[in-house]
């Protein structure tokens, strides 16, 4: 079930009485119907993942919270959803530093310039010494941060859940810029994590739009569409940008919710291809080779770059609510909600491994470091694996 987030109006304010967030499956259950997942298929594994360590996070509150970890040189530091940061060596977990700032977070910890940023449910963002988790400053935005902070040239970038894009000085906070996008009635809860490359920032918005802002001053430098809306109902139009775009040989690769996958030129924005595509979970990419992506159902794709043409489909993840995939020597990775890895198959799309390493879902993007895959549960365990 697509997890939504009403936004104030005033047909919608006897609601907003009841619940300050909530979703539209909270206000129906009785009349819902939710289809099983997938039952998992049997196989001969052609390899025993290798655990080199795991640790607990804290973790968050429930299934839906994307508590990301953030990699940094040697360091991987992570967030629960009560603040409590901590800091670990990448390659024995062993515990570097920890802090708890005793604010209540929604999305996982970022970072650059020297600095672990934390965004907070409250809209607040704290930022940190990556050294010893020492507080330098923090500053208030306008509403929940949904997003990891980043920082790069001097600016801190953040995404709020009222559509702005702010950026903020990396020495003392005071904000810069903001850029604002109208969003939606209906939307999903989630905002697209920015990324910082050359003096650009590429953001995805609610209302389909990717653009590059200036990251020195906050000047919009492109804007395109990667969804229109269209549709009868609310729900029919949601057409979020709310996974990470990929960034490789000075292209963009993004995908929204019922909408495209798109690639564009970084320097104008100029679309290169696109084909239909539905996630909000989001991709890797193999450069001129094949873009890897799940979709809204929880099928994992392998698309040609350059046609957007279908290489294969696995679809015997159906609904079980999977990660965007991460790309790991010959296999991609995917998480799913009952907290396996599985290891498919760059060439066929076949399953060759699959490990059970959580209590919990998996909701976060796996990350690579080196010879490292590192996954993060919302139960709070962070495992680091071996690639095979």
């Amino acid at each position: 079930m697509v997890k939504v987030l009403l936004r104030t109006t005033a047909a919608l304010a006897i609601i907003f009485t009841l619940t300050a967030c909530a979703t539209v499956h909270e206000f129906f259950d009785d009349t819902v119907y939710e289809l099983p997942p997938a039952e998992l298929i049997e196989f001969t594994p052609e390899f025993d993942p290798k655990i080199v360590w795991s640790v607990n996070t804290g973790g968050a509150d429930n299934d839906y919270t994307d508590l990301a970890v953030w990699i940094l040189g040697d360091m991987i530091v992570a967030v629960d959803y009560e603040g409590e940061v901590s800091s670990y060596d990448v390659q024995t977990g062993r515990r570097l530093w920890k802090v708890d700032l005793d604010v209540d977070v929604t999305t996982g910890a970022g970072g650059g310039e020297g600095l672990i940023l934390i965004g907070t449910q409250k809209g607040e963002i704290l930022a940190l010494d990556q050294t010893n988790g020492m507080l330098n400053w923090r500053v208030q935005l306008s509403s929940e941060v949904l997003a990891p902070p980043k920082a790069a040239m001097g600016v801190v970038v953040a995404r709020t859940s009222d559509g702005r894009l702010y950026g903020m000085s990396t020495t003392d906070g005071h904000i810069m810029w903001n850029y604002q996008r109208a969003v939606p009635l209906l939307s999903l809860r989630g905002a697209g994590t920015p990324v910082l490359v050359d003096d650009k920032v590429i953001a995805g918005f609610a209302n389909g739009k990717l653009a590059a802002l200036s990251i020195s001053d906050g000047k919009v430098i492109w804007e395109t569409n990667v969804a229109v809306a269209r549709g009868r109902t609310e729900m029919d139009r949601l057409v979020d940008v709310d996974s990470e775009p990929v960034i490789r040989n000075n292209r963009v690769y993004a995908v929204s919710y019922h909408g495209q996958l798109v690639a564009m030129d970084l320097d104008t924005g100029e679309k290169l291809w696109s084909r239909d595509m539905s996630s909000r979970t989001g991709l890797d990419v193999d450069p001129d080779n094949a873009i890897y992506v799940t979709d809204e159902d929880g099928y994992v794709w392998a698309l040609h770059d350059g046609t957007g043409d279908a290489l294969w489909r696995q679809t015997r993840l159906l609904r079980r609510k999977v990660s965007a995939p991460i790309i790991a020597g010959n296999y991609i990775l995917v998480g799913d909600f009952e907290g396996y890895i599985h290891w498919i198959s760059r060439e066929d799309g076949r399953f060759v491994a699959r490990k059970e390493i959580a209590d919990g879902a998996i909701r976060s993007k796996p990350v690579l470091k080196d010879d490292l895959v590192f996954i993060t549960g919302v139960d709070g365990t962070l495992t680091a694996i071996q690639v095979q």
